[in-house]
């Protein structure tokens, strides 16, 4: 008879909006509650598909928390499994390795949350059914800088053994390294499937005869976690076969969505490009909501106009979501020009005079640069060590973007100074 279980990770339960853009309150409650959402679709497809056991392989929390409301959610949904006979196993990631919920809550027989030593933990298998061994190991610590492969236990002989592990593998952009390993090192130890986590965008691969699956997280959090969101579930054959399923259970998925304007000149064509692109957008979107990041490029005659009353284009961006359907704006961005220019007034008068001024005596200046620079480092400092290589990976990249945000900022606060002829 076949072993069927979801794997998931990385819920972070509760945790908080990583985009200021969000804030608007409609949008903060989407997204405020769609970890939750995502943890009741997972407990939903568990017990639609009947499976014998959940897998959360670390960072069910995003750090420290003592909430008595999220213990209660969590603690209800566990319910739900235990009720149905589907076993509950967890390991504790960085995020979740210093949380007093999973060490305090009383919670299900059914659930097994690992410790800080290997653990093989066998299932209970009806008489005739192949066995099945669980293995994992929790953080005992925010950081684990070296491997925890050798740390686990040998195979069990005979039995299907399936390994939990919270690991960055080789390394991935915007995370840190937690407990490193290779994937070929996972294959040579002998199990049939690595049910991984961390790394938040999903992956997969055969290493010897194992399956080694980073699921990503069931739900994104802010752009850079873009597109539907899920877990795997997978079934073991008779014969010891595993074959995977992605399963979405996202509420809201991030998009990017590119609007190129080059050679409009009429604002309600313009309008109408971007309804036209959040259409397309919506779908191709595979969960519930999309909220869009906007990218607005290309040549053309408004380009002064796009700048200056940018509020009204996102009033316009938001109009054309909602007449969609759950489709939210998250930001637009704009890196349109005007034709045969870079940006901004030319000719005569003090808009003009001004931006050249900005343009060769102010952006160019060292002591500015300098300044800017020190600027950027401090906020840097400031922000989570994952979202830092968004930022460049070296010092010439840094100043790179810098220079590209000091000219986009120029120009927004030009066009905001613009007077009627920006609005011809």
């Amino acid at each position: 008879m076949s072993f069927r279980f979801v794997h998931a990770a990385d819920l972070h339960l509760d945790s908080p909006l990583r985009s200021l853009a969000l804030r608007a309150p409609q949008v903060a409650d989407l997204i405020g509650t769609a970890t939750r959402q995502a943890l009741v679709a997972i407990v939903d497809l568990c017990l639609a598909e009947r499976v014998d056991a959940l897998l959360i392989a670390g960072d069910l929390y995003d750090g420290d928390q003592t909430s008595m409301k999220t213990a209660r959610f969590l603690a209800g949904q566990l319910g739900r499994l235990h009720a149905a006979g589907i076993a509950v196993h967890i390991i504790r990631g960085n995020h979740d390795a210093l949380s007093r919920i999973t060490r305090e809550l009383v919670l299900p027989d059914s659930v097994h949350v690992y410790g800080d030593r290997a653990q093989a933990v066998p299932l209970a298998r009806p008489d005739g059914h192949a066995p099945v061994v669980l293995h994992g190991i929790s953080f005992a610590r925010p950081h684990a800088p070296d491997s925890l492969l050798p740390h686990y236990a040998p195979p069990t002989a005979g039995a299907i053994n399936i390994g939990l592990m919270h690991s960055s593998l080789g390394g991935a952009p915007g995370h840190d390294v937690y407990a490193p390993v290779s994937a070929a090192d996972l294959g040579g130890f002998g199990y049939d499937y690595w049910a991984l986590g961390h790394i938040h965008k999903p992956g997969r691969s055969m290493a010897g005869r194992a399956h080694v699956v980073m699921p990503g997280n069931p739900q994104g959090r802010d752009v850079g976690e873009s597109g539907v969101r899920g877990v795997v579930l997978a079934t073991v054959g008779a014969d010891g076969r595993i074959t995977l399923q992605d399963r979405p259970t996202s509420l809201a998925e991030f998009a990017r969505v590119n609007v190129d304007v080059a050679g409009i000149d009429d604002w309600a064509a313009l309008v109408a490009r971007i309804r036209s692109a959040l259409e397309q957008a919506r779908m191709g979107a595979q969960s519930p909501h999309l909220v869009a990041r906007v990218h607005v490029t290309g040549a053309t005659p408004l380009a002064w106009r796009i700048r200056r009353d940018l509020d009204l284009l996102t009033a316009e961006a938001e109009q054309a979501g909602a007449d969609t359907g759950n489709v939210w704006i998250e930001k637009l961005d704009i890196a349109c020009t005007l034709p045969g220019d870079d940006a901004a007034p030319t000719g005569a008068g003090p808009l003009a005079e001004l931006r050249g001024l900005i343009g060769t005596e102010v952006l160019a200046s060292p002591v500015y640069r300098a300044d800017l620079t020190a600027a950027a480092d401090e906020l840097l400092r400031a922000l989570p060590s994952a979202l830092r290589p968004r930022f460049g990976t070296d010092p010439l990249a840094l100043a790179a973007l810098l220079d590209d945000l000091a000219r986009e900022g120029s120009d927004a606060v030009l066009a905001r100074l613009d007077g009627p002829q920006g609005a011809a």
